[in-house]
């Protein structure tokens, strides 16, 4: 079966030998997508919404590149390092796939990689042919 795969830049990619996004066949499935911007620092630190809303632009782009967007989305999977502001993840996850809403869950854990990030966001889609 055919794959393809998407990069969006950051360092850890090379280092830690992963990709952004594969599709293998019509599935998608997006790593865990932290908010870093491409010069490695933490885009927004302390605020929750707009990590959020940054990760899943990173994921847009992902799924564009490999020609899917939000619509496609059938599962997405929230780790924060804060759950007693899930309104605010959720308010972002809302503005991307409100109109087609896949299965969701949020998960409160103890850290992520720098303590400054409060999510990661991963993603599967199914798309067409």
């Amino acid at each position: 079966m055919e794959r393809h795969r998407t990069f969006s830049g950051v360092i850890w990619e090379a280092t830690t030998g992963y990709c952004r996004a594969i599709r293998v066949g019509n599935h998608i499935y997006v790593s865990g997508t932290a908010p870093i911007e491409p010069d490695g620092g933490v885009f927004a630190p302390g605020d929750a919404y707009a990590q959020t809303r940054y990760c899943l632009q990173k994921i847009r782009q992902a799924l564009q590149d490999l020609g899917a967007d939000c619509q496609d989305v059938v599962r997405t999977r929230l780790y924060v390092t804060d759950i007693s502001r899930s309104a605010e993840y959720a308010q972002a996850h809302h503005e991307f796939f409100a109109e087609h809403p896949p299965a969701n869950t949020m998960v409160g854990i103890q850290a992520l990689v720098d303590p400054q990030m409060l999510v990661e966001v991963e993603v599967e889609a199914v798309c067409p042919a």
